[in-house]
Parts: structure tokens; C-alpha cells; sequence
């Protein structure tokens, strides 16, 4: 009798990074296994990062995951701990070959929870045709960033969850990154002078960046005639290469503050996740582990629009002379990139933190009452035990 046909079920999210290489990489790996049948879905970015995974893990054994998510999955019985499923040696080069803290991102409470498929943070991107034409260089300084503004030449994203994370990198900056305390978020001094720099930047742009993610941001720059330079959102590498867009966009570190100290922009990118309800946990393991192998990463995931978690590919020429050095240019930026809390009650604290700033961003207020609010949220969102 035929060997029955083993069913998996993906959820990805709804981009060419996020979806056509999860259904690339299926298609291969049940070529490769014929008894393997592997389908995927897609939710949208604003659903990625919204809807509670906890649900989704229910109904697909495969689940793309954002790492805030594994502080909730050790201490809810939601996902497979991978360590238990996959080869040491495996798991040994995925952690030597992180790109910066992507790998360690997904590991808490004594087990890693998802593979580091994709890597991304907050990284410049511009067009240098456009720059040429307005008679200006790539800006270095926080300084050089708001002439560039006043100009009409800067578009960046500033929807809730992108003005959040830009907030902690400019709590950074300041000299102090978030959540070093329980009690706080950040010192208010620390904090207000973040909301400051970030409210004096949007408020030189178009109001519209307001309302758009990273994806819009770059089909923006890419496509229009004006906006040539994007301070910080989250790379994506596909629109470095020839013939995705309109016009090809460089991608580069970000900018200094006057004094010198750098920006550190806050750790985005995905993990492959394999969810406890999955019936073939073997064969989902060995998936993900095709997807994850050096091998993949810079053959079939890349070049089917993916961006690589392993860092092999970010350091190989061919993948860097496919997409006009993105990943050799931004490497460092990922390297340096700050990695958020896990805790299982931080996502309660995101979904409700990046209102409060993308509002005051908006309309103005007492920047401390904004610091105030959210550290009454962070102190709601922690367990009683932490």
C-alpha cells in the first residue's frame, strides 16, 4: 500500500520576502520528499504583527513568527521547542552563523522556539539618482537628516508599531536603551528628549508617512520623482534588485547623532516555527531545516525573494552582486541592532505602546505624560512574578 501523504499548513505573511519562498521552498522539499504536501497562507504585515500567533497556532502546523512572541510560547504550550527536534550540529551552526542577534532572539526559557529564516532592522535606503539631481550626499549626521527633510526629501515610516521601535532606538542614542528597569520603560529625560527628535523629524515630512509601514515607504521611493532618502525602516532587500521596482533603491547604515554617538536600530526579521498541534512533527522539523541550511538561504529562499537569516549569505559576493550589496552594506546595522523584551506579556505592551507615541507624533501633548503612560503600561504588562 502507497505511503499515505503527509498534509502541513503554513502561515506566512503577505509579501514577496515573507511569502513566495515559504512556497518555493515547499514545493522543493516535497519534490525532494514526495510524501510531504506542504501549502501555505498569507496574513498582511498589519496582521503580523496584531494578531495573537496563539490563535494561529491552532490551525496551522507552520507558523512565521516575530521573536517577541517566544516569552508567551515558554510559558504556554503553543509551539514545538526545536531543540528537541533538530540535530545539535544543525542547531550549533545556525547559532555560530547568526546575524547579529537573530538566532538568540528565538531562544527563552531553556529552548529555541522558531529557525532564524530571515533577518531585518531598521536600515537607510535612497535614491541616488534622486540625490544627485537635488545636489546632495547621503546625510551622516541627525543634523544633515532634518536639512534633508526640510526639503521635502525624506519619507520614513511612521504607523504605531515603526514609531515605537524608532523611539527605543532614539532612547538608545540618547544614552540609554529601554527596559533596563522593571519599573520604567526609560528615564523621562531619556524619553521625552526621544519624542522630541522623532516628532521634530515626522513633522518635516509629508503627513502621509503617518499612515504607511516599510513595504509602502519603499514602493514610494522607488516609484515616485521627490522622496529620495529614507532614514530607517525595516530593509527589504528585494527592492536592491534589478527589475522589482521602478527604480532601484541603495541601502545603507544610519545616521549619527551630532555628537557622534550612533543610531541602533531595534531587531526585526522571522523565525519558522512549528506549532504543538502539528501531527508530523518530524517531517515539519526536516522543512524547516531545509529552509534554514546555508544551502537554501543563499540558493532557492533568495532567490525567490527571500531575505536570509544565515549569515553565510550575507557575507557571500553572489548574493551581494545580486542585490547591489545590500546585505554587505547593512550587515553591521543588523550586527549592532537592539533586541527587544520577550517576556510573555511585552506584546500586550507593544500592541498598546506604539499608539500612544504614533499619537503624540500626530498631534502633539506633554511629551512626559506620554513617558508616564507608557511606563504604566510596561508596568501592567509584566508578570507579578518578574
Amino acid at each position: 500500500m502507497a505511503n499515505e501523504t503527509i498534509r502541513l499548513q503554513g502561515i506566512a505573511w503577505n509579501h514577496t520576502r515573507g511569502f513566495v519562498p515559504m512556497v518555493a521552498t515547499a514545493q522543493r522539499f516535497s519534490e525532494l520528499h514526495p510524501d510531504v504536501e506542504i501549502s501555505w497562507q498569507k496574513r498582511s504585515l498589519q496582521a503580523f504583527g496584531d494578531q495573537p500567533i496563539e490563535q494561529l497556532a491552532q490551525q496551522f502546523d507552520l507558523l512565521v513568527i516575530d521573536h517577541p512572541f517566544v516569552g508567551y510560547a515558554a510559558a504556554h504550550p503553543v509551539l514545538l521547542p526545536l531543540d528537541e527536534h533538530l540535530p545539535a550540529d544543525f542547531l550549533a551552526d545556525q547559532a555560530s552563523q547568526s546575524v547579529g542577534a537573530s538566532y538568540p532572539s528565538y531562544h527563552y526559557g531553556g529552548h529555541l522556539w522558531a529557525l532564524p529564516i530571515d533577518a531585518a532592522t531598521p536600515v537607510s535606503a535612497y535614491r541616488g539618482d534622486l540625490l544627485a539631481r537635488a545636489g546632495v550626499g547621503v546625510p551622516q549626521t541627525w543634523s544633515d537628516l532634518l536639512a534633508l527633510a526640510r526639503r521635502g526629501l525624506v519619507a520614513l515610516p511612521a504607523i504605531p508599531i515603526d514609531s515605537l521601535m524608532n523611539f527605543y532606538m532614539c532612547c538608545g542614542a540618547l544614552g540609554e536603551d529601554p527596559f533596563l528597569s522593571t519599573e520604567r520603560v526609560v528615564d523621562p529625560s531619556i524619553g521625552t528628549a526621544a519624542l522630541a527628535m522623532l516628532r521634530e523629524l515626522v513633522a518635516l515630512c509629508d503627513p502621509a508617512c503617518l499612515t504607511r509601514n516599510p513595504i509602502q515607504t519603499y514602493e514610494l521611493l522607488a516609484a515616485g520623482d521627490h522622496e529620495a532618502y529614507c532614514p530607517f525602516a525595516y530593509g527589504y532587500s528585494n527592492y536592491a534588485r534589478p527589475g522589482y521596482a521602478a527604480h532601484l533603491l541603495r541601502f545603507g547604515g544610519l545616521v549619527h547623532t551630532d555628537d557622534g554617538r550612533p543610531l541602533r536600530s531595534t531587531l526585526g526579521g522571522t523565525g519558522l516555527a512549528i506549532s504543538r498541534i502539528c501531527r508530523h512533527p518530524e517531517a515539519a522539523a526536516a522543512y524547516a531545516a531545509f529552509v534554514a541550511a546555508p544551502a537554501c538561504q543563499s540558493g532557492l529562499y533568495l532567490a525567490s525573494g527571500g531575505q536570509p537569516g544565515h549569515r553565510s549569505a550575507w557575507t557571500s559576493a553572489a548574493v551581494n552582486a545580486a542585490c547591489g550589496d545590500f546585505f554587505a552594506d547593512t550587515l553591521a546595522t543588523l550586527d549592532a541592532a537592539f533586541l527587544r523584551p520577550r517576556y510573555a506579556g511585552y506584546l500586550h505592551f507593544q500592541d498598546h505602546g506604539g499608539p500612544i507615541i504614533h499619537a503624540y507624533l500626530r498631534d502633539g501633548g506633554d511629551p512626559r505624560a506620554v513617558v508616564s503612560r507608557l511606563d504604566a503600561l510596561y508596568r501592567e504588562s509584566r508578570p507579578s512574578t518578574q
